[in-house]
């Protein structure tokens, strides 16, 4: 007898040999088989949501760590396409789940975000799976499926029609397939990481929190929550929504060092076409020594800086320096401040968000841009260093004029500095 093989058995091969091969080398794919490469897993499947949710679609997103080690993440998004339910109005829910995309995952613009450098796949949190259940609840109906360590246990189950409008929350932890117990539209994604490939299956808590509060606070509307009900006894959750009016980013991502030398957060947010994005900025000047700036980009937090940070420097920079040579508090013989004199006491956060961003490197540490010169030593330029510079100096500029008394008390720790003696 002849044994051919068929289209479908071909794809199915190379299915199941990529999923070997994650499940081989997991660090590969999520950075460690330790409590690291378990938030990428969050990450890996919050990202979708949270990308539906800054295109319009959606925005609430729920996460819980459940008593019995699995991690479900609820959104009220408007479901994913369901392929065997005839959906054709996106990527379906088999393919996100089963196929390991052979490209790396880009940022496809401002409204598409990273929650860690890796962007970790769906299908990837899926292979590392002991177990993994998927509900989808759209206008015409509810399905659910379930995978073990990667593979269909059944094809997607249609098992009636949704009701209400209500909000992503709640659920089961223990068997049968989803039971998120959820109205409305949306999508409910609950993964058992496999005991069998990683050192723990508990993600922090309180890692998670950081990264979420970071996220709501750079993106206006977003609303995620945490929960951790792994402790009967002692169940704890964090909530994280900043509305427009509550923009001070030094206050909420907790980087004020001491007392505040002025009262007010210096903030702004513009568009600016030269880079083709926005730049958001809060910065503020506390009784410490040194200065602390954060900056993120795509909502990435950039630990080496880039093209975007140092615009903020070089315009706060030429900012105070203007401001303090046009009112005499600098001699016309004193030397440019540098920004280590004008960065004493310092705490500022920017922020951009771009429709075409360059880093350095796959770990996206770094931002970089047109024009950027390669080697590290050099100073970068560029878009994005010209239009954050130029905002920070403009805005900084006017606060400045705007406030003399707040305006001096800057310029006398400048005066003051040990690197201006």
């Amino acid at each position: 007898m002849s044994h051919e093989t068929t289209g479908t058995d071909t794809a199915r091969l190379r299915f199941l040999e990529g999923f070997e091969s994650v499940r081989k080398r997991p660090g590969m794919y999520v950075g460690s088989t330790g409590e690291r490469g378990l938030r990428h897993l969050v990450f890996g499947v919050v990202e979708r949501a949270v990308d539906e949710a800054l295109a319009g679609q959606g925005e609430h997103i729920d996460v819980t760590l459940m008593e019995d080690g699995g991690i479900r993440v609820a959104d009220s998004g408007p479901g994913i396409a369901v392929e065997a339910a005839g959906h054709t109005d996106g990527p379906g829910l088999e393919d996100m789940l089963t196929r390991l995309h052979t490209a790396a995952r880009g940022l496809r613009g401002r409204r598409t975000m990273a929650l860690s450098p890796l962007r970790t796949e769906p299908s990837v949190v899926n292979a590392l799976s002991s177990r993994l259940t998927v509900e989808v609840r759209r206008e015409d109906g509810r399905w659910v499926q379930e995978y073990r360590r990667g593979v269909a246990v059944s094809p997607p189950t249609a098992t009636g029609v949704t009701t209400g409008g209500g909000t992503t929350g709640g659920g089961t932890t223990g068997g049968g397939t989803t039971g998120s117990g959820t109205t409305g539209s949306g999508t409910t994604i609950t993964f058992w990481p496999d005991a069998d490939l990683f050192e723990t299956t508990r993600p922090s808590f309180g890692d998670l929190a950081i990264r979420f509060r970071e996220v709501a606070a750079l993106n206006r509307g977003l609303s995620l929550s945490l929960t951790d009900e792994s402790d009967r006894d002692e169940p704890r959750s964090a909530s994280f929504r900043f509305p427009d009016e509550e923009r001070d980013l030094v206050a909420v991502l907790g980087m004020e060092t001491g007392p505040r030398v002025h009262p007010d957060v210096i903030a702004f947010e513009e568009e600016d076409a030269r880079m083709a994005g926005t730049v958001e900025v809060s910065l503020r000047w506390c009784d410490s020594p040194g200065s602390t700036v954060r900056s993120f980009a795509n909502s990435i937090r950039t630990y080496e800086g880039g093209t975007h940070e140092a615009g903020l420097r070089d315009g706060v920079t030429a900012a105070v320096d203007a401001y303090a040579r046009e009112h005499l508090l600098l001699a016309a013989s004193d030397p440019r401040p540098a920004f280590e004199d004008v960065g004493e006491g310092l705490t500022a956060v920017v922020s951009v968000k771009l429709d075409a961003p360059e880093f350095y490197g796959a770990t996206r540490t770094r931002l970089g841009g047109d024009g950027d010169a390669v080697h590290p030593d050099v100073r970068d330029t560029g878009a994005v260093h010209a239009c954050v510079r130029d905002a920070v100096q403009a805005h900084l500029g006017t606060w400045l004029e705007r406030h003399p008394e707040q305006a001096a008390a800057v310029i006398a720790r400048i005066v003051e500095s040990p690197h201006q003696a």
